[in-house]
């Protein structure tokens, strides 16, 4: 099908291991999806859902045990143990060969493998990347084209060149004991087995895009991150774009399709989105930072998108999308999920839950969400880019947008206040370094303990922690006109435990002083963790119930808190070990200093 002899090669040994029946080779066309597409229906494992109300949608469920990342089972494969580090798991790489290579043997007997050549970022930018998935899934190919540019556009953009990452992946019999998500950055490549979610085999997304991304990136000098990238129009028609991380459940994709309030929607200040998860980032012929999203799509959490919380993420999946481990309604042939509406569908409307059993909805236990509830809490929906309502005009830029400003950020009730900047990129290096969120009562365990998430890339870096915070500090040495770094936190809360800031829309206000700061244009207060707004410096014209007492609040640095804090970060930085950079420590040390 294609002339590149290094894919036909590696193809070829792949099928020699795996034997599948039949070869197809994925070219991207219109036809090829409909024919696909077809095929699934017909064998039941997807089912296309209503035509009037959600145009080109498809419905689909994993196996019970197969409905998330599998951060246990996802392996760093490397010589050596330290280049992985003490965060990653770590596989010794011909060990890791020889375990899944038994695996492997013969799992496609009876299937038919598909190759899907494949780009990360737009085709011919000098940002992006050509992979080269093998699945036996149908659910992997459709999925793959709605998250990357795919099929022959990405044969001609390979061309006769032997560097593509080599992706590996067969659902195998499902069976969690022989599941694994191996990354071998050494030799670009990636195998995943036994799984069918998402996470775990769209090797385009978290295996490649981050996690063998991150690795390339130090290697070349550029940067891999788990980051949004929005834009932010002024009345003058000004864009400026910020790049922004944040663990789970922290509000990530509502901040990328933020809508700003009427006040300001009304003098005309817009939002766009460039991404909602992914940011490779490059230093420009112009010095400053330049940011692309690789991904062609978005692989949402369903429940709690809404009308209100996301209305342009809920716009987007309304056609061409397929669902995942959602509800759904017999009777209408739709989908529903938690958070949705007020409306879900009663065992009359022939409600199936996510497990694929009746389900009544007046059954649900907020404490037992998996057993209880319509759609799965991880339920997903991929959609393509195209149909988001505030997609910027840059998406497909091949130079990216430049980044004014890094913000960083977390779930914390007490510790970190509203927003502050850094001082610098080594100080804004370490404020990254010490992310963290705080459990809340919906998760299992105790409430309020910290888990540090470094950049939100605790999960996703390819290598050794310690390396990755190093290539961060050398960066900032190599860009001569740096983004600013900031660190916010919409989840201050009262001492009855309440939020405090409004949040969704409202975070523009946030997001507005930022730039002010990054052109000079307002003040700060100078504090013992970074500069904070002066209260008043914070519009806070039509909020309801939110005074300057309430901004000087949420701007309070609590000195007990944060002495704290200082106690659980050096502990993390000892789990990093020797290849912590000493800088990290001397602005630790620093903070506690200025803290007194």
């Amino acid at each position: 099908m294609y002339k590149n002899v290094y894919v036909n090669e590696w193809v070829e040994q792949m099928a020699k291991m795996t034997q599948p029946d039949s070869i197809v080779w994925i070219d991207g066309s219109e036809e090829e999806r409909e024919r696909l597409t077809k095929q699934a229906v017909s064998t039941g494992e997807m089912m296309e859902l209503n035509r009037e109300k959600l145009p080109g949608c498809l419905y689909h469920r994993t196996a019970e045990n197969d409905v998330a990342r599998v951060e246990h089972l996802t392996f760093i494969c490397t010589s050596r143990k330290e280049d992985a580090g003490p965060t990653n798991n770590w596989m010794e790489k011909s060990a890791a060969y020889a375990k899944l290579g038994t695996l492997f043997a013969g799992c496609m007997k009876g299937r038919t493998m598909y190759v899907i050549p494949y780009i990360m970022g737009p085709a011919f930018s000098e940002f992006s990347k050509v992979g080269i998935e093998i699945t036996d899934s149908i659910y992997v190919v459709l999925n793959m084209r709605i998250m990357t540019r795919m099929g022959k556009v990405a044969m001609d953009m390979l061309g006769d060149s032997p560097n593509f990452v080599k992706g590996l992946h067969s659902k195998g019999e499902l069976d969690p004991e022989k599941r694994f998500i191996c990354h071998f950055p050494e030799d670009n490549a990636i195998w995943s087995i036994g799984s069918g979610y998402g996470g775990n085999v769209l090797l385009g997304k978290k295996c490649f895009a981050l996690r063998i991304a991150s690795w390339l990136g130090r290697k070349e000098g550029w940067m891999a991150e788990h980051m949004l990238i929005l834009g932010v129009e002024d009345p003058s028609g000004k864009i400026q774009y910020v790049s922004a991380a944040f663990p789970s459940a922290c509000g990530k994709t509502n901040l990328a399709m933020l809508i700003p309030p009427e006040k300001y929607r009304e003098k005309g200040y817009k939002v766009w989105t460039v991404g909602d998860d992914i940011a490779w980032m490059r230093i420009g012929a112009d010095g400053r930072l330049w940011a692309c999203n690789p991904e062609n799509g978005f692989f949402g959490v369903a429940p709690g998108t809404n009308e209100k919380s996301n209305p342009n993420a809920l716009h987007t999946c309304l056609r061409d999308t397929i669902f995942t481990n959602v509800c759904y309604n017999a009777k209408e042939n739709t989908i529903w999920w938690e958070g949705l509406d007020n409306n879900p569908p009663t065992p009359e409307d022939g409600a199936i839950n996510w497990k694929g059993e009746p389900w009544d909805y007046r059954k649900y236990d907020k404490a037992d969400k998996i057993n209880t509830s319509g759609a799965h809490p991880n339920s997903r929906f991929t959609a393509s880019a195209k149909n988001c309502p505030c997609l910027s005009a840059e998406f497909d830029s091949l130079k990216g947008v430049p980044v004014t400003a890094i913000i960083f950020g977390g779930r914390r009730a007490k510790t970190a206040p509203l927003v502050y900047q850094s001082f610098n990129w080594q100080h804004g290096t370490f404020v990254g370094s010490i992310m963290a969120s705080e459990t809340t009562a919906a998760a299992a365990g105790a409430v309020g303990v910290v888990r540090r998430d470094p950049m939100a890339m605790r999960p996703f870096v390819g290598y050794n922690m310690g390396d990755y915070f190093a290539h961060w500090l050398e960066m900032g040495k190599k860009i001569p006109h740096a983004p600013k770094i900031f660190n916010v936190n919409w989840f201050r809360t009262d001492d009855e435990g309440n939020f405090i800031w409004p949040g969704f829309g409202d975070n523009m206000r946030v997001l507005l002083w930022i730039l002010a700061r990054c052109e000079d244009k307002v003040g700060a207060v100078e504090t013992a963790i970074g500069y904070v707004p002066k209260a008043e410096d914070i519009n806070i014209e039509g909020l309801d119930g939110v005074t300057i007492d309430t901004i000087k609040n949420l701007l309070s640095v609590d000195v007990a808190s944060w002495k704290e804090d200082c106690k659980n970060i050096r502990e993390f930085y000892g789990v990093i070990g020797d290849h912590m950079p000493k800088e990290l420590y001397e602005e630790l040390d620093a903070l506690e200093k200025r803290l007194g």
